[in-house]
């Protein structure tokens, strides 16, 4: 055996993750890549990124890449604030690559991705890392009550011709046939086909999409995944709609309004509860037929609501959508298949329960995914903690909650939003002190920026930023 200071070093070097590292990289060059984009989402909601050379992979996987921790309390006009613990021009971490997320870019010829994981520079956990923390939950769901979670975001985006306008000023629409109109589909065929054949060469499952309600609005859902995974397909689907757009001429805008008098943009998070391969929100004898602990979970996050916009709404813009009678979501209660309630039970057909799933219609896609299914899983943990004593869900509303009195209204404001989640013990324990400091940092800094605008000007300034 050849015991030279290189040989050894290279048999060290020999990992199960080095040699995943080499295979990866042997399939980009393959498939022509020539460049690895490296993604997080910051707390402000925006994807932030780093990129490498496909031989610099390995290398990334095994020491990762250099970025600010800075970002963690960047505004969503990439102005800083500071908190407690986090933000400043010191310090640096890790970005370590999953590769098992690693995908080759159907739009972006050239191109790869991969979600990363921020660590200390010891390797150690990053107490800021928002993927961290939803895997944290994830597990927690797993190891106390064996529960695993499957959830799926729906995107949905406005397209503009040329880029977005000025404030007050109307963009040009690339459709102009009705609401979920067949007239929509064929005038952007060419469109929407693009974005469904990207999708499909990258893996991505699609469920459905089709046009929206507003202008120049779609939706594309996907099939449901891990909360890691769903957080992950959230900023894939949105990168490749954003690629494909912009490869057809097409400005797209992911903010929760263009047009403040209209109707929004929403990122519905859906959920279901499994064990041992046991669908838990359906067959059980609790309310249209979900398990007990199915409803612990669910009372757990319509108890939280309040303070859980401040991740799912984390702009003073989404609450320009978040209003009654626009299928936002907007009062604080559940039914089953109600559009108007924040919470949506969705049933299923008789017969299958797997199909049993809830929908949460209040958030909006200003939020960070992760932060959002790891904020979700932590309120559902804290209604199925209680054991016996577990909340149960009030009664469900019918109709329009806007018509039927004694319907709590959601928070209304950033501001308000804010103020429960700084009294949310059950959020703070679950992110942690740092996280969560940040967090509340960059919400006042956001109320700060848009005091005083108008709701158009407050429009203008984010709708085409995440």
């Amino acid at each position: 055996m050849d015991t030279s200071p290189m040989a050894r070093a290279d048999r060290a070097a020999r990992t199960p993750e080095a040699d995943e590292a080499a295979r990866a990289t042997a399939r980009l060059r393959a498939a022509g890549v020539h460049g690895v984009a490296l993604t997080f989402v910051d707390n402000a909601g925006l994807t932030r990124v780093k990129a490498v050379p496909p031989a610099r992979l390995p290398e990334a996987v095994r020491a990762g890449v250099g970025m600010s921790p800075c970002f963690d309390t960047y505004l969503v006009d990439d102005s800083m604030v500071t908190g407690p613990h986090l933000g400043g021009p010191d310090g640096d971490l890790r970005l370590v690559p999953d590769l098992e997320r690693l995908t080759v870019l159907a739009a972006q010829p050239g191109w790869a991705w991969a979600p990363v994981d921020r660590r200390e520079q010891d390797g150690t956990r990053y107490a800021g890392c928002q993927r961290g923390f939803a895997r944290r939950m994830a597990r927690r769901a797993l190891e106390e009550h064996g529960i695993e979670l499957r959830m799926g975001f729906e995107t949905e985006w406005i397209v503009t011709r040329g880029p977005l306008p000025p404030p007050g000023a109307e963009p040009e629409y690339p459709t102009a046939g009705p609401a979920y109109g067949m007239a929509r589909l064929v005038e952007t065929s060419a469109y929407l086909r693009a974005v469904l054949e990207a999708l499909a060469a990258q893996g991505v499952e699609v469920l459905q999409a089709h046009p929206e309600y507003a202008r120049g609005q779609f939706e594309v859902s996907v099939a449901p995944a891990d909360p890691v995974g769903a957080a992950d397909l959230a900023v894939l689907v949105r990168e490749t709609v954003r690629a494909v757009s912009l490869r057809h001429g097409l400005t797209p805008a992911f903010g929760p309004v263009v047009d403040p008098s209209g109707v929004g943009s929403g990122g519905h998070l859906h959920l279901s509860l499994w064990r041992d391969g046991r669908a838990l929100c359906g067959g059980g004898d609790g309310p249209f037929g979900m398990s007990r602990e199915c409803e612990g979970f669910l009372a757990g996050v319509l108890e939280e609501l309040p303070a859980l916009l401040a991740l799912g709404v984390p702009s003073p813009a989404g609450y320009l959508r978040l209003r009654p009678s626009r299928w936002a979501g907007a009062y604080r209660c559940w039914g089953l298949e109600n559009r108007e309630a924040a919470l949506r039970f969705v049933a299923g057909a008789a017969g299958a329960p797997e199909a049993a799933n809830a929908e949460l219609k209040c958030v909006d896609g200003s939020a960070n995914p992760y932060l959002l299914v790891g904020g979700v899983i932590a309120a559902g943990l804290a209604g199925l903690g209680r054991g016996p004593e577990r909340p149960r869900l009030p009664e469900p509303v019918a109709g329009d909650p806007a018509h039927r009195g004694g319907q709590p209204r959601l928070p209304t404001s950033l501001a308000e939003s804010l103020r429960h989640f700084e009294r949310s013990r059950t959020l703070r324990a679950a992110l942690g002190g740092p996280l969560a400091d940040a967090i509340a940092a960059v919400r006042a800094g956001e109320i700060a920026l848009f005091d005083g605008a108008t709701p158009v000007e407050i429009a203008a300034a984010t709708c085409g930023r995440y």
